[in-house]
């Protein structure tokens, strides 16, 4: 079985909205509808759950009503003080319909350019691994600063990638390298990814999709805004 698990537990701070990015209009429909929609509609994918503060269960069930096509979302649960504890909080949820060999397809509400192929490339490279994470490669030199303010080395940057979403994990692996992290140290995580590779679990990487940005900026945004806008 194969269950994706949306996170939209941020705030969206660095944004400067009113709310939180992943709800914010574009096109008449708010950002998270573009990775529901996605997911919904791919033949893989068996059901969809949802990490959300519980203000906006409500709305979000509305939503699902209209771009949740196939009907399967199962659930929400709540986020938690950092991204990967929200992440743990998740998995909670999901445990008791879950296997441990089923897998855990991990994506951002805030990634609206979601494609089904990039969700088939994860499926198909899981095999004979216990994850799979897209990366991009690195375009431009790279250095290390252990101050913030002189450079401290040149690193190799054919040696280095920036890692996107969905991130597809093996659940019952993946569970359990995030419970061996609390109740202190998933607090420092900073990817989705990071627990399992300190488990030593085999992941898997493939190519990520440009498009498949974060919205994080207000140039994010516009930039959003603009490839939705030529979609349609």
């Amino acid at each position: 079985m194969n269950v994706a698990l949306i996170l939209s537990g941020g705030t969206g701070t660095r944004l400067g909205s009113e709310i939180p990015k992943q709800y914010i209009e574009v096109c008449e429909r708010p950002i998270i509808s573009y990775s529901i929609r996605c997911l919904s509609e791919h033949r893989a994918i068996d059901a969809i759950w949802i990490v959300a503060d519980s203000l906006w269960h409500e709305l979000i069930e509305k939503w699902l009503q209209k771009f949740d096509v196939n009907r399967k979302f199962q659930g929400f649960a709540l986020p938690g003080s950092n991204r990967q504890l929200s992440v743990y909080h998740g998995l909670e949820a999901m445990k008791a319909h879950m296997n441990d060999a089923d897998n855990v397809l991990i994506h951002d509400a805030a990634r609206p350019l979601l494609s089904s192929e990039q969700v088939s490339d994860c499926l198909e490279a899981v095999n004979g691994h216990d994850g799979v994470l897209p990366v991009l490669p690195m375009k431009d030199t790279v250095y290390s600063s252990t101050d913030g303010r002189t450079v401290a080395s040149l690193l190799n940057r054919t040696e280095i990638y920036a890692g996107q979403a969905p991130e597809l994990f093996r659940f019952g692996k993946y569970y359990e390298a995030n419970r061996h992290l609390l109740p202190d140290q998933i607090l420092h995580i900073n990817g989705s990814t990071e627990p399992a590779i300190m488990a030593g679990m085999d992941i898997a990487m493939i190519n990520g999709d440009e498009n498949n940005f974060k919205i994080t900026t207000q140039a994010d945004l516009e930039r959003f805004r603009r490839i939705a806008g030529e979609r349609g």
